[in-house]
Formats: structure tokens, C-alpha cells, sequence
């Protein structure tokens, strides 16, 4: 994984520990802990947690894009939405499937 620089390019100077966090210990560590869960895995866990939290911003979008990036199929990716719809509501699914469309067809 290349190394993350997003908290520090978005907020650096502003909160700097914040961005720190993301970048070294978010990413940094906890994502490169692959021996642990694939980056797949970690792919499918976030965005289901973002869905389920209804955080349909670009961080979905990061996200979902990153799964597709990690090998989850947009078959998988729409199995994994309608799966959730049951669990975090209905909208939820039908907001994220606006999202993943949009990422699976470009």
C-alpha cells in the first residue's frame, strides 16, 4: 500500500495530530496489517461500516473504490449492498448503490 498523505494534504496545519492519526496509524499501520485480514477484507469491512453509518460522502467513494481497486467485483459489491439493505435500512442501500454504480461503471 503507498503511503497515505490525505490527512496531512487536507488538514496538516490545521490538526495536525488528526492528521497524523489518519495517515501513520489508520493507514499507515492498521491497514498494512495484512497478516491479520486482507486488504479485501478491510475493503468490505469499511464500507460496510460507512453504509451502515449512512456516510455517503467521498469517503464511500474512496472506499468503495479502494474494494474495487482490493478485487471485490461489482457482482460481490452489489451482493454486499443488498445484503446490508435488511441490516442498516433500506435508503442506506439505495444511496450506496448510487455510489457503487457509479464507481463500477466508469
Amino acid at each position: 500500500m503507498k503511503k497515505q498523505t490525505a490527512g496531512r494534504d487536507a488538514l496538516g496545519s490545521f490538526a495536525p495530530k488528526f492528521a497524523e492519526l489518519n495517515d501513520d496509524v489508520l493507514f499507515g499501520e492498521i491497514w498494512s496489517r495484512e497478516d491479520k485480514l486482507s486488504l479485501r477484507d478491510r475493503s468490505i469491512i469499511t464500507v460496510t461500516a460507512l453504509i451502515a453509518k449512512g456516510i455517503f460522502d467521498s469517503s464511500l467513494k474512496y472506499h468503495i473504490t479502494n474494494a474495487k481497486n482490493n478485487g471485490v467485483s461489482a457482482e460481490e459489491m452489489a451482493e454486499i449492498i443488498t445484503h446490508l439493505a435488511f441490516y442498516v435500512g433500506w435508503p442506506n442501500a439505495w444511496a450506496a448503490f448510487a455510489v457503487a454504480k457509479e464507481i463500477y461503471l466508469e
